[in-house]
């Protein structure tokens, strides 16, 4: 053969009871690839080899062994999680029938190699494992790579819509569908003079009121029900109460997020801070006897 030795990193656990065959077969494939050949004189060494020795990436089988035979040893690779998926060829003189082939099948055999050996045969068989071998290895790499770009995109675009909110000028409130605050922004926290920590979990009721007395209170009841009928209520009048207990006067909307069953699952709310903004009359507008116009900076 004058073929280039080559699969220099690949490891191949050979099993044989009889040192002359292991001597045989660790020559073989030693004479045509730099392959790193580990033996096991049995079946019970071979699976305790494969579960402590890292990157198996073929095992060459006997299948006459005493006290556990090739049948028995594969099986009991195929039930560990870390040699499960390592191709098994199993490796006879005496046992060439259909039905004995197909047992070896079933306990999860890939293929078979018959003794005495063909260097020709076994070269091809181990070539064409390790290529398939360093193909999904490639494979693999590739996925990886992908999902790491992914996965970057995904943290670039989190990064900017987190930059979004964060400079937004209009108070964010994302609340439960039982109107628990789950988060805010830092326009919502500087209006209502909260920190983060301090606004999670405490009810919209205890932050926020409608601008007529006879709907305060009325967010979960009338609003709620307006937005799971129509998905958004918009530039509502009404007031933040600040944590020192000053009222801020804002434009509020909110929209609620529902699930394919139609359930609320967030209510999220934005608020403009109307502060400094006075209501005038507007008898030019049909329709609407109130409009607003600017006297100071708004916050």
């Amino acid at each position: 053969m004058t073929e280039q030795k080559r699969y220099d990193g690949f490891k191949v656990l050979i099993v044989d009871d009889n040192p002359n065959n292991l001597f045989t077969l660790r020559s073989l494939i030693e004479k045509y690839t730099d392959v790193d050949v580990i033996e096991a004189d049995g079946g019970e060494k071979a699976v305790n080899l494969a579960l402590t020795v890292n990157d198996v990436d073929l095992i060459i089988l006997d299948v006459q062994m005493p006290e556990m035979d090739g049948f028995q040893t594969a099986s009991m690779l195929k039930v560990r999680k870390k040699t499960r998926d390592i191709p098994v060829i199993f490796l006879t003189a005496a046992y060439k029938t259909d039905e004995f082939q197909q047992k070896g099948y079933d306990v999860g055999a890939a293929d078979y190699l018959l003794k005495p050996i063909d260097d020709n045969l076994l070269l091809n068989k181990l070539t064409a494992y390790f290529r398939l071998i360093e193909k999904e290895r490639a494979l693999n790499v590739l996925l990886e790579e992908k999902v790491a770009q992914r996965t970057a995109e995904l943290e670039q675009i989190r990064r900017y819509q987190e930059r979004l909110l964060n400079t937004m000028g209009e108070a964010l409130l994302v609340l439960s569908a039982e109107g628990q605050i789950k988060s805010t922004n830092p326009a919502a926290q500087k209006m209502l003079g909260y920190k983060e920590a301090e606004l999670v979990g405490l009810s919209i009721g205890d932050v926020f009121e409608e601008a007529e007395d006879e709907q305060a209170g009325a967010f979960m009841g009338t609003w709620l029900d307006a937005m799971i009928r129509t998905g958004v209520v918009r530039d509502v009048e009404a007031r933040f109460i600040a944590k020192n207990a000053t009222l801020v006067p804002i434009l509020f909307s909110r929209t609620a997020m529902v699930d394919k069953a139609g359930v609320v699952t967030d209510i999220i709310c934005i608020a403009k801070n109307m502060s400094g903004y006075v209501k005038i009359d507007n008898d030019d507008m049909s329709g609407s006897d109130l409009s607003a116009t600017n006297t100071g900076d708004s916050v």
